[in-house]
């Protein structure tokens, strides 16, 4: 996709650092490097303003990545390549039916309701709820791993979205500044919402997680 629109060595690719690597190393294989970005902190996809201050004199494109179900914000990426000349792409994510996204969206308002000390995701229009992603807040990774090896224990499926942002991998190590992106890799933790899930179930989440709210007291 990059080779095919002329992208190559000596030039430069905004992408998130948020997500998988997979991005990154097909700008590498291009010839390209990466150069990584801040997400926006509700949608965990591209920042349009992150991306704009991380544009130079090398920069050629620009890698849209819907998250989670979540879209990115395409037109703000695309304002801003129309500024600075740049292309800007986008990397979906597999679509399911209607009806599957329609149970979904069913059982991430019956968490939305009902789940307390934890912060759940904001939905905005045309979310499908590929992961129902909570912030777990407090005093940093401890605190998320601590949440969610008690919700495990419990019965409940639930997993670290992203474990490690993708400058802080071998190969891709940048020196710069992504707090939204360590703090999302610190909070986050998916939870399921299949649309296979029954009303027991959906309970079993609900009580294993409203159960550990003193895990979540932050430090002062």
């Amino acid at each position: 996709m990059l080779r095919a629109a002329g992208v190559g060595v000596g030039d430069e690719v905004v992408v998130p650092a948020f997500g998988n690597v997979e991005v990154a190393e097909a700008v590498t294989l291009a010839g390209a490097l990466p150069v990584f970005a801040d997400i926006d902190p509700a949608t965990y996809c591209l920042d349009p303003a992150a991306v704009e201050a991380a544009v130079t004199s090398r920069t050629v494109a620009v890698v849209g990545v819907h998250r989670f179900g979540r879209p990115a914000d395409v037109a703000g990426l695309r304002a801003v390549g129309q500024r600075h000349g740049l292309l800007v792409l986008e990397q979906g994510e597999s679509e399911a039916p209607y009806d599957e996204i329609a149970q979904r969206r069913q059982r991430a308002g019956y968490l939305d309701a009902r789940l307390k000390g934890v912060r759940t995701p904001e939905g905005g229009v045309g979310h499908t709820y590929q992961q129902y992603v909570v912030r777990v807040p407090g005093n940093g990774r401890p605190d998320r791993d601590a949440f969610a090896r008690a919700v495990r224990a419990k019965g409940v499926d639930c997993r670290v979205p992203v474990k490690t942002p993708v400058h802080r991998l071998p190969g891709f190590r940048q020196c710069v500044s992504l707090p939204e992106t360590e703090r999302a890799a610190d909070e986050t933790l998916a939870l399921p919402v299949d649309a296979s899930l029954t009303k027991r179930e959906m309970q079993r989440i609900v009580s294993a997680c409203n159960a550990l709210g003193g895990l979540l007291q932050p430090a002062f």
